[in-house]
């Protein structure tokens, strides 16, 4: 458990969690909540909501309830309820038996409503939604009271439980709070607490035709489960006084809310709305889709739990909003990544390359490092023949400055291998270079020279015979632009999508050692990058590997010159 004397230096939430254990608020008690909406699939924001509401309560030696905020069954499906469960244990954190769901306060949450009218705190508004929404002002002029403000409370009570009968169409009633009209908080010119809504529950299916506002059973569903600290995004704040009201009206146990920023991240949205669009218009292949910045998208494109996990330790937690360079998320990946995964070699764009002194039956096995910064990993055998692939950026027919890869006449180094100089290339009819003629100097297996001569290329390689064909996907940003929400033009943020964020290239090859990969596993491809097999569209006969990240780290750079 965290003591006082820890406390220095943390965050304001942990520093007001200390505070009120001083105080004794809460008996010293910590008990927190994930409360996602089961509308869509979790994105890295809600990322930050679970490392933060699951490491508090873990840290205080407290305790961390999941709960469904399910009060819209027009937009919440089973297929959510699950995924969401999925990606909270990928991440690393488990609930217990403490799974709930506003839904089973249903029947408390209608009394609750109930005793709100009774105390003339609450009321049944028979106006359009158009002329309710007309009424609450602006932030600078005041709200109009509704002419059902005063209506009697037994009349209020007869049309509430008519209401929940289902004798009325959507629409015709509302239930609102009986507040403050001219508040200078909108939240506080009388919400709506109920409405009609004939529409079946993934749940309680039929049951119900009137479902309580978000507001409204938040609050109360915190109050039900005992939650000490109520921890929300800062859209939240001026709600709170809203949350305390009911608290404090119906007279029942009170949490504490506190909001911090949402995690706003570069060349990405992060609205569920905004990626339920994608998904609806095919423009990302559903909601696991490795471009998208929702867990189980990064989860598919090989990104760690450990690796998600120190992005949103690294990043903390605020009381304003900003946005978060992507780059950074990507550094916290490489820096899991490089620690973990084997080093392999897999050529993209195959070039053949014919070493012709070298005999034609023979096969050597030569030894590989499986990853230098974990050398209890040891080495594997990779085979080498008389035919190779390599990468065709390899060679340049006509090198320029600085180019010290393979060219006519020039000598590299194979990656674990020997010393080759190209003789010739053999051309097409197109004049295209289908292939490569080239010697190798058997005095310099390994990679050494006996007589000390330098070169200074090196290249990977896979052998003709032995590789493996694969599919890889290469990923860039989903957005062109750093802020899609924000940029300028006339279509929003569909305007700004990348049409490069994909490149699948079909006839990779990779070095056998791949033939028996798993889903789990994660490779660096020498000089290409971090991968790993996609988890959908693999199967036996079939490799396909996502590239999870590039080598190319912009955040180290970054930090380097700072």
């Amino acid at each position: 458990m965290t003591t006082e004397s820890t406390a220095q230096g943390q965050d304001f939430i942990r520093r007001t969690i200390h505070e009120h254990n001083r105080t004794g608020r809460f008996q010293g008690r910590v008990h927190t909540r994930f409360p996602p909406e089961p509308n869509g699939y979790l994105h890295i924001g809600h990322a930050k909501s679970i490392c933060l509401n699951f490491g508090i309560a873990a840290e205080f030696g407290g305790l961390c309830n999941l709960r469904f905020d399910d009060t819209n069954p027009t937009k919440e499906e089973t297929e959510y309820v699950g995924s969401i469960q999925e990606d909270v244990r990928w991440l690393g954190f488990d609930w217990g038996d403490r799974k709930y769901y506003a839904s089973d306060y249903f029947e408390t949450l209608f009394d609750y409503a109930v005793a709100l009218i009774r105390k003339g705190k609450a009321y049944i508004d028979s106006q359009s939604a158009e002329a309710i929404r007309q009424s609450r002002g602006t932030l600078t002029e005041p709200g109009t009271e509704s002419p059902y403000r005063g209506r009697p409370v037994e009349e209020n009570l007869d049309l509430f439980r008519r209401m929940r009968a289902g004798e009325f169409p959507d629409g015709s009633h509302v239930l609102r709070a009986k507040i403050d009209m001219a508040s200078p908080n909108i939240n506080l010119r009388d919400p709506v607490v109920y409405r009609i809504l004939h529409a079946h529950h993934h749940r309680t299916g039929d049951k119900w035709c009137i479902y309580p506002m978000y507001d409204f059973a938040h609050c109360l569903s915190d109050s039900i489960e005992g939650i000490t600290h109520s921890i929300c995004t800062l859209e939240f704040e001026d709600h709170r006084p809203l949350y305390d009201w009911f608290l404090d009206q119906l007279e029942v146990y009170h949490p504490q809310q506190i909001e911090f920023a949402r995690l706003n991240l570069s060349f990405t949205v992060m609205s569920k709305r905004k990626l339920l669009k994608l998904v609806q218009e095919g423009v990302v292949d559903g909601w696991s889709d490795p471009r998208m910045p929702t867990i189980s998208g990064l989860r598919r494109r090989g990104y760690t739990p450990e690796s998600i996990r120190a992005f949103c330790e690294r990043i903390g937690v605020a009381k304003r909003d900003s946005t978060v360079d992507i780059a950074l998320l990507e550094h916290c990946l490489r820096e899991d990544l490089n620690l973990r995964a084997s080093r392999v070699m897999g050529v993209l764009n195959p070039l053949r390359v014919v070493i012709e002194n070298y005999p034609d039956d023979r096969v050597e096995e030569l030894e590989a490092v499986n990853n230098p910064e974990d050398p209890s990993a040891g080495i594997r055998l990779v085979p080498f023949s008389r035919e190779l692939y390599i990468e065709r950026d390899d060679f340049r027919e006509d090198p320029p400055r600085k180019y010290f890869r393979l060219a006519p006449g020039r000598e590299v180094r194979l990656r674990y291998g020997y010393f080759i100089t190209c003789t010739h290339c053999v051309k097409d009819e197109r004049g295209e270079v289908r292939e490569l003629r080239c010697t190798y100097d058997p005095e310099t297996r390994g990679g050494a020279a006996p007589d000390g001569r330098k070169v200074k290329g090196t290249i990977h390689w896979v052998s003709a015979r032995h590789a493996i064909p694969a599919e890889v996907r290469l990923y860039e940003h989903l957005f062109t632009v750093p802020d899609p929400d924000e940029a300028k033009g006339g279509g929003g943020f569909m305007e700004h999508l990348n049409p490069q964020s994909l490149s699948v290239l079909s006839e990779c090859l990779v070095e056998p050692t791949l033939a028996q990969t798993t889903e789990d596993r994660h490779y660096q491809f020498e000089r290409q990058g971090y991968f790993c097999l996609d988890a959908r569209d693999s199967r036996p006969g079939r490799l396909v590997f996502n590239r999870t990240a590039t080598l190319r780290d912009s955040w180290a750079k970054m930090e380097k010159k700072i």
